[in-house]
């Protein structure tokens, strides 16, 4: 597992050390860093991958961080970046170099990373906030079985739902209301299952067009005999959802699994369920890093894993990034929080104490 993340003279960062575990939640105000701690780790993942020196700042990942003047920390002493992870007691480094202050791509000056690539921890997913809406078709990826993935936007959603529909699906992983039946353990049948759970009743089917680079979803509720229904009928919250669940449920072991606001176009009931999801995805031996806005996902993390305890406490951390800086919060057995600080969650509140004040005036 990846237990600690060093940022040095990386974008708004001049030198952040943050603990990470087997779920870490990364929250706080809009620009405040959280978004760079996400993409500290994928321009490692690409320094890792990389064949040359050079780690482009742009591409793969969806990554868009413009020139090297963008992501040099403003007041730095020199021109290099260093990312440290701490991945089972040991720190790797990986240093890069700014060349000049427009060019589009870093110098790797050290990589370190594991020998054993047991232990490596890579990058399975990364699903970033901009995912795709209903669309009546999707891409088909150009990679071979064993490295297709939904892709940052979802967009290889229906690609590998469709060729991968009828693994089966660990147990840790699948719903509890699990009926042991072999269409019900795969990965089509628990993407059904979890997306009722979190949505609304629905079944789901994917299917790449024969002849065509395109593959296609289309959802029904289950036990009718009505139509399947293009995802533009059935609304945003089942478009953005569906990327999440099938990335997760087709998640390699001992891999890091990234989203950025999985609460999107979801009821608040809908946003609970997903943090309850992840807490089960996290103790399934998929390292999960979740940036959010959303109380109510918060909320179910806590019920996750205070009422279901599929997660030990020590397991999950929240980093808060306020206006004094970063906080970072524990959870208890029993769900509560280690320490509330000033603005973390605090505007229903405060809202409601205002309208207090309000009618108290009027009176």
């Amino acid at each position: 597992m990846i237990e600690g993340l060093r940022i040095i003279n990386f974008k708004v960062f001049d030198d952040l050390a943050l603990d990470l575990r087997a779920l870490t939640v990364l929250t706080g105000l809009n620009s405040a860093g959280k978004s760079t701690v996400i993409q500290a780790l994928l321009l490692t993942e690409l320094a890792l991958d990389a064949e040359g020196p050079h780690t482009p700042l742009g591409g793969e990942h969806g990554l868009a961080l413009g020139e090297a003047s963008d992501v040099l920390f403003s007041e730095a002493a020199d021109s290099t970046i260093s990312i440290v992870r701490v991945i089972d007691g040991r720190p790797y480094r990986t240093d890069f170099t700014v060349p000049d202050d427009r060019s589009v791509y870093l110098r790797r000056d050290r990589s370190e990373h594991p020998a054993d690539p047991e232990i490596r921890m890579p990058v399975d997913t990364y699903l970033s906030a901009e995912r795709l809406g209903p669309r009546d078709l999707l891409e088909v990826s150009t990679l071979d079985d064993g490295r297709l993935r939904v892709g940052h936007q979802g967009q290889f959603t229906a690609h590998v739902l469709a060729q991968r529909e009828r693994d089966q699906i660990a147990e840790g992983m699948r719903h509890p209301a699990t009926v042991e039946q072999d269409h019900s353990i795969t990965l089509g049948g628990q993407v059904g299952l979890w997306l009722s759970y979190i949505v609304r009743p629905v079944l789901v089917s994917a299917t790449w067009v024969q002849g065509t680079n395109a593959a296609m979803i289309r959802f029904r509720e289950p036990g009718a005999l009505t139509p399947w229904l293009r995802p533009a009928n059935v609304g945003f919250g089942l478009s953005y959802a569906l990327p999440i669940c099938v990335a997760a449920l087709a998640a390699r072991q001992r891999s890091v699994f990234i989203v950025e606001n999985p609460e999107a176009h979801l009821h608040p009931a809908g946003q609970s369920a997903m943090g309850r999801f992840l807490v089960r995805l996290a103790a399934s031996g998929v390292q999960t890093i979740v940036e959010t806005h959303s109380d109510h996902l918060i909320n179910g993390i806590r019920l996750g894993i205070a009422e279901e305890r599929t997660l030990p406490s020590d397991e999950a951390i929240l980093h808060y990034f306020g206006v004094e800086g970063r906080t970072a919060i524990d959870v208890t057995e029993s769900g509560a929080l280690s320490s509330w600080p000033q603005g973390f969650f605090d505007q229903s509140e405060r809202d409601l104490a205002s309208l207090a004040g309000l009618r108290g005036r009027r009176r």
